[in-house]
């Protein structure tokens, strides 16, 4: 099983990622050894904290080692291409790659080019499996596993936004109702993964919804300054506080998949509300999903064991 495509999972192996996840939460304080004598390469030619944190801290759970490379410090600074770095762990015999990159197709080129299993943890604007997987999880849990016909709006910078695409993905195939909201400059020109509508205005776009997801501006991914907002006024229009999620159903929750801008996004008040926030949770969830995920992608069938049998009356070579 692989995890290099958010589109490519079957709503069956996401459901069965979530128990293996929901095990690993269950049973947390419990020594794991499923990666026993496995190491996984961490490639990440991005920065990053949660889920650079998470992965590492994942492999290390279930008793794998952990190799990790970065731009700072390797021989990437120099101009070694993202393939050629792969290599290099591929030489040096790890059993999985994990990969981060601003660059499309690249984990599939290294699936492809070193026979290893690949794992996505972020790639360009389009796909970020693991970060799809863990905010599902987190709504899975919250809904009770009760997902058929929830709506989820997706606000903000989406059309940048690759958890937004890797959200839309999976959740669309838990019968999910999704919803893209933001200015007309951050919303796709067309309607991916079955999402129901899109918005230009927040409180037609989060009406009735069960859970409001806020998006970061990809300020590193914007083509022109010009498509910069004026921060001030893009809180005003697209910003969430507690009187605008009012808008939604009264149960509703506020999600984040981090970083945050706060007071730009999403208000401080609301994203610390134990009560509506489900953003914490997004991140300690990380850790378990994600850990269900290296086992799925390590995942080896015992080979039968044999017996050795002599004829009788002959001696053993």
């Amino acid at each position: 099983m692989q995890f290099i495509s958010s589109d490519d999972l079957t709503k069956t192996q996401i459901l069965n990622l979530f128990k293996r996840a929901q095990y690993f939460k269950n049973n947390t304080h419990k020594k794991q050894s499923i990666l026993k004598d496995k190491t996984i390469g961490l490639l990440f030619f991005e920065d990053s904290t949660r889920t650079r944190v998470s992965f590492e801290m994942a492999a290390i759970k279930l008793g794998a080692s952990v190799v990790f490379v970065s731009p700072s410090g390797s021989s990437i600074s120099k101009g070694e291409s993202e393939i050629d770095t792969a290599r290099v762990l591929e030489c040096n015999k790890v059993d999985a790659i994990v990969v981060r990159t601003r660059n499309e197709a690249v984990p599939k080129m290294i699936s492809d080019i070193t026979k290893l299993p690949v794992l996505n943890a972020g790639e360009g604007c389009i796909d970020h499996p693991s970060q799809g997987l863990l905010d599902a999880f987190t709504l899975y849990e919250e809904f009770k596993g009760k997902l058929k016909g929830i709506t989820v709006a997706i606000v903000g910078d989406v059309k940048h936004s690759r958890v937004a695409h890797s959200n839309a993905a999976i959740l669309s195939k838990l019968d999910v109702n999704v919803r893209f909201v933001g200015p007309v400059q951050f919303l796709p020109k067309t309607k991916p993964f079955n999402v129901i509508s899109m918005h230009k205005k927040l409180e037609e776009g989060i009406k009735d919804c069960n859970a409001v997801m806020c998006l970061r501006i990809q300020k590193e991914r914007l083509e022109n300054d010009e498509d910069l907002p004026n921060l001030d006024k893009y809180f005003q229009e697209f910003g969430l506080d507690h009187k605008r999620l009012e808008s939604s159903k009264n149960t509703a929750k506020i999600m984040h998949p981090m970083p945050m801008n706060r007071e730009v996004e999403v208000a401080s008040k609301l994203a610390d509300d134990p009560k509506k926030s489900l953003i914490f949770d997004q991140m300690k969830n990380g850790l378990f999903v994600r850990m269900a995920m290296y086992e799925q992608l390590l995942k080896q069938s015992k080979k039968p064991r044999t017996k050795k049998i002599l004829k009788k009356g002959k001696k053993q070579q």
